[in-house]
């Protein structure tokens, strides 16, 4: 079984000590550091950009997954990688049939890459990335904003692409679920075939973050 990793999301934490905030999620055990970063056309809101991970990276040795929820994010992927990302994930929806293109290009400047869909596209169109990606993402909310509910139909979706990854040559590949994960959900995102956990609002509104943290591990 694949190791599980969490990657608490900072959208649900305090912009205004982000640097504080990423530096107690590494104490208390995360793997990575999930920054959602919007633009305001993609989806509605706006949240922030490459100077954010510029100035939280100092402030820990985790690796910084960043999910570009962004128009055109093929012009902004330089700017990531100066600024210190180690994995950055792109939608399927806007990149399209440059997809593929786009997850070389994000390794060509060092990073990590990874493909993402949203709740209504289907998980074929993952497929063609199984074999560039270094991760593959499901969105189990809609994107834009925190603290909405899983969408169990997500559980499907990713036994579907656990399978197609081990039947292709790639059963190890790490498969990232992010939205509306709990404690009391996490078992069955794990038992379908996802490794990496994203937590927002689970996590922030803990009292015991290392806890939770370790829970959303599926101990």
């Amino acid at each position: 079984m694949l190791k599980v990793k969490v990657a608490p999301s900072i959208l649900a934490g305090d912009f205004a000590r982000m640097g504080e905030t990423v530096r107690k999620l590494e104490q208390c055990g995360a793997d990575y550091i999930h920054c959602d970063v919007m633009d305001g056309n993609f989806v509605p809101t706006i949240t922030f950009g490459n100077q954010m991970i510029e100035q939280i990276r100092p402030y820990t040795r985790l690796p910084l997954d960043c999910h570009l929820m962004v128009l055109h994010p093929e012009t902004r992927l330089e700017s990531f990688a100066r600024a210190g990302a180690n994995l950055v994930t792109v939608h399927v929806e806007e990149c399209r049939d440059h997809t593929v293109q786009t997850l070389r290009i994000i390794k060509n400047y060092g990073m990590r890459a990874s493909a993402v869909i949203n709740p209504n596209t289907p998980v074929e169109h993952l497929y063609d990335c199984v074999e560039d990606a270094d991760m593959l993402l499901l969105m189990s909310v809609h994107p834009g904003w925190g603290g909405q509910k899983f969408i169990p139909e997500t559980l499907a979706k990713i036994e579907k692409l656990r399978d197609f990854c081990v039947r292709n040559g790639r059963p190890d590949l790490d498969i990232e679920v992010d939205g509306g994960i709990t404690e009391e959900n996490v078992d069955a995102v794990i038992e379908a075939g996802a490794n990496v956990i994203v937590a927002g609002s689970t996590v922030f509104r803990s009292q015991d973050m290392r806890w939770t943290i370790s829970r959303l591990r599926g101990v």
